[in-house]
């Protein structure tokens, strides 16, 4: 190699080499102050986006798990505020059985009544009042969560508050003598009106079998004519809702024990005639007759069957038919009847020829005879006292009274969907208003859309039907029954409460789980691994003071050439 002074070579290399060991030296610093191994895109560019797309992950999934433990906390109030609401309805339940007995005066009930009246109000600011951050924590809705409240109370009359039905199952056995043998019985209260004031209720039957007998019979409520439910009788004064469903329980009956065949085809009048006797008519005679007069009365026996003298004229019909039977000395229509079920397929016309004690030969000679004599008999109804005319009551048998409140008694020792022991009876499922639940969507993941929502129901004394049943000054039992359903409502919201609870701590253990992997992760790609690097400082400065040290050397190697030019 040629001996130079304008360029050292061997110092340029021992430069080159300096310089190159220094910025290695400054990376290992850098590395071990830092704690990372990528601290820029240079060190590792794809490294770097892979870890900031981590990084990204990372932070989502502690976030949404930070969100989820802030719905476990909003649950576990609407939890804790649901726990002094089945409380408090424990409490009224305790005061409601308490005022059902019968050593307790109405000044009693009166006390009683206050301390349910406060718990009430409680139980109505808890579900106004119950919020978290500042938000609500039950639906405000006032719609009725448990079922729509008027088909509510007319369920409740029909099986729970004294049981219009059982009463009227008991009433019909008694004082006619009849019994249902177990046949099915559909009790709706959905899919027909004809408007307040027309038809309330009926009962049909889809066919006859062999005997005459209705089959497949249902029971049809009118809702416009249950309303108000003024329980324990329902509806308004004097045609109370019970006496209704007395009607068409009778009819019921007589359509499983009878040839219903024969009677509705040829006899309709006996039907509604009887079905009208078993609960009084004396109101809607006195209406009648003062519009029409007794004559025109009597001759609505033969005119059309949906006028209301037609209903008059048959209830007097049967009436007039019982009298005429008893006096001759037997039971009155209840002879009839029982003649017609004790003879499956009879007729009216051979029921009277041959239980009527001589009186009837048939319904024709029945039909003459009131003709004749069912304007004389009309006029000697005392139509101006309470007694509705029922049988077995003070105006028709000299018994007790039968008024228009207890013309049904409204007492059983049955409850429940199963209260009539003549038939197997279904209800059609109450229904429930909607919009009546706090939703509440929480951000459960690191990514956009994994959410999760939890539904809490409304609650106060609308919400659960309660608002006009916690009276146990007017019934105890319907106050007993609506709490009953309240508590299950609140005990299912609680339960529901609970597994959204639970959902949410586990989402929070998958979340927090996730982080620890994903940060394992990212610090595989991310972190200075300390040994490795602290290795490298020490190489690095070793070769820096080496490279320091030859480029001293290679700087003095051009003090040779001063040897040629001595």
């Amino acid at each position: 190699m040629a001996l130079t002074i304008n360029t050292n070579v061997f110092s340029l290399s021992a430069q080159r080499h300096l310089s190159g060991g220094q910025g290695k030296l400054a990376t290992s610093i850098e590395r071990l102050s830092s704690g990372l191994r990528i601290n820029s895109a240079r060190d590792d560019a794809a490294g770097l986006a892979i870890s900031e797309r981590f990084t990204s992950q990372i932070r989502g999934l502690n976030q949404a798990a930070r969100n989820a433990n802030d719905g476990i906390s909003m649950l576990q109030t609407a939890e804790g505020a649901l726990s002094n609401v089945t409380a408090n309805l424990q409490r009224i339940r305790e005061l409601a059985v308490q005022a059902a007995n019968g050593t307790y005066s109405a000044s009693d009930r009166q006390a009683i009544q206050a301390e349910i009246s406060q718990l009430a109000s409680e139980i109505d600011r808890t579900g106004v009042s119950a919020q978290f951050n500042g938000m609500n924590v039950f639906d405000p809705s006032r719609a009725s969560v448990v079922g729509d409240a008027d088909q509510l109370a007319v369920f409740d009359g029909m099986t729970s508050v004294g049981s219009w039905l059982e009463s009227s199952e008991t009433l019909i056995s008694k004082y006619f003598g009849l019994t249902a043998d177990g046949a099915a019985l559909s009790v709706r209260f959905t899919g027909f009106t004809d408007g307040a004031g027309n038809v309330a209720a009926y009962v049909q039957a889809t066919g006859f079998d062999g005997q005459g007998r209705g089959t497949n019979l249902t029971l049809q409520v009118d809702m416009a004519d249950f309303v108000p439910p003024n329980l324990p009788d329902g509806g308004n004064a004097p045609y109370y809702n019970d006496r209704i469903i007395a009607h068409e329980m009778a009819h019921a009956v007589m359509a499983r024990s009878t040839n219903w065949q024969d009677i509705t085809s040829n006899n309709l009048w006996f039907a509604e005639g009887t079905a009208e006797f078993i609960q009084g008519a004396d109101e809607r005679v006195r209406g009648d007759v003062a519009n029409l007069g007794t004559a025109a009365v009597v001759a609505a026996i033969n005119g059309p069957s949906n006028t209301s003298e037609f209903y008059s004229s048959s209830y007097a019909a049967v009436r007039y038919m019982h009298s005429r039977i008893k006096g001759a000395g037997g039971a009155g229509v209840k002879d009839v009847l029982t003649y017609m079920s004790a003879n499956p397929g009879s007729t009216l016309d051979q029921a009277l020829a041959n239980a009527s004690q001589g009186q009837f030969a048939s319904a024709a000679d029945f039909k003459t005879q009131y003709a004749a004599n069912g304007a004389a008999f009309i006029g000697g109804f005392d139509l101006n006292n309470a007694d509705t005319g029922a049988i077995g009551g003070l105006d028709v048998d000299n018994g007790p009274e039968r008024n228009a409140t207890g013309a049904v008694p409204n007492s059983g020792s049955r409850s429940g969907t199963d209260v009539l022991t003549g038939f197997a009876e279904s209800f059609e499922s109450i229904a429930k208003s909607g919009g009546s639940t706090t939703s509440k969507v929480f951000q459960i993941g690191a990514n956009a859309n994994q959410t999760m929502e939890t539904r809490v129901g409304a609650i106060g004394l609308s919400a659960l039907g309660l608002r006009s049943t916690l009276d146990v000054t007017k019934s105890p039992a319907q106050a007993i029954v609506a709490v009953d359903r309240a508590l299950d409502y609140v005990n299912g919201q609680r339960a529901v409460i609970g597994a959204q609870a639970s959902r949410l701590e586990s989402a929070m253990a998958n979340l927090q789980n996730s982080s620890e992997n994903l940060s394992a992760s990212r610090s595989r790609i991310l972190d200075a691994d300390f040994a490795v690097e602290t290795a490298t400082l020490a190489r690095q400065q070793i070769l820096q003071q080496a490279g320091s040290a030859m480029v001293a050397q290679a700087n003095q190697l051009p003090q040779g050439v001063l040897a040629l030019l001595r």
